[in-house]
């Protein structure tokens, strides 16, 4: 299951596994919070989990992170 993640979604998780704010994510990345939200989104949908920090823990499992 090598590259589930679009690199957008990749780097956003990222940064939020280092405790970085959908705020400071967007502001880093120069988008809006509802995109960073929406990719968070599609990530969670993607793995079938229910939260970022599943979808976080999910994806080091994978070695995608």
């Amino acid at each position: 299951m090598k590259n589930i993640l679009t690199k957008r979604e990749k780097e956003i998780l990222t940064y939020l596994e280092k405790g970085f704010s959908t705020k400071d994510v967007a502001e880093l990345l120069g988008l809006s919070t509802k995109t960073i939200r929406n990719h968070i989104s599609n990530v969670i949908l993607k793995l079938g989990v229910n939260s970022r920090k599943q979808a976080i823990l999910e994806l080091k499992k994978l070695n995608e992170l």
